[in-house]
């Protein structure tokens, strides 16, 4: 029996001419590479993990992984600006989502907190990679703090007065606080329950940053 066009036929999908299992869109092909690749970065660490590995993880061949990423320190790389990124804008859309300050600090502590729970793969891949002293890797986990602290300092100097490189101060010493206390409680298991230890940083940094006098 023979089908007739246009009826029931199901179009194939297109095998992908350098080895991998179908050929999807360029981006769809990225992201489903940097999500193996984030698992064996994180897995392995960056010295351990291979390109075979991360290929076969992606279930595409090497000549894929090349043709998207010239070396694994590229590959690494753009996993890296992926989720400093992230954590950037998650910060950011926290302090934007309310003119109280107090909810504020509440919002950008918890965002920290959120991230490290539910990005777990992510947050080691940030925080605890053995390529932290890579000139490119310093740079981008550089530009995370700042680009957090920015936000925060923004807010700061324009409702206290106080100069900007005093605000920048204040704002890295806001973000570093959450980021580490967030990551405290997580190597510790949550032994505090997540809303509890999320509202005892904020409290802490709110009776700090409160006591700033606001600016008329």
């Amino acid at each position: 029996m023979t089908s007739t066009p246009g009826t029931n036929a199901t179009p194939s999908t297109p095998a992908d001419p350098l080895g991998g299992k179908q050929r999807l869109p360029r981006d769809e092909r990225r992201a489903q590479l940097l999500t193996a690749a984030l698992e064996v970065f994180t897995s392995a660490g960056y010295h351990a993990a291979a390109m075979d590995e991360i290929a076969d993880r992606a279930g595409v061949s090497k000549p894929v992984l090349y043709q998207h990423f010239p070396s694994k320190l590229d590959l690494y790389l753009a996993v890296l600006d992926l989720h400093v990124d992230s954590l950037v804008y998650t910060i950011q859309r926290a302090i934007a989502s309310t003119h109280d300050n107090a909810d504020r600090v509440r919002a950008t502590v918890d965002a920290y907190f959120n991230f490290i729970e539910e990005e777990g793969e992510a947050y080691r891949l940030l925080f605890e990679s053995d390529m932290n002293v890579e000139p490119a890797v310093r740079e981008r986990l550089s530009r995370m703090t700042y680009d957090c602290a920015a936000a925060v300092s923004a807010i700061i100097a324009a409702d206290t007065g106080i100069p900007e490189e005093a605000a920048m101060l204040l704002g890295v010493g806001l973000i570093g606080t959450a980021q580490f206390t967030a990551r405290y409680w997580l190597e510790r298991d949550g032994r505090v329950p997540r809303k509890a230890a999320a509202d005892l940083v904020a409290n802490l940094q709110w009776r700090g940053i409160s006591g700033y006098p606001l600016h008329n």
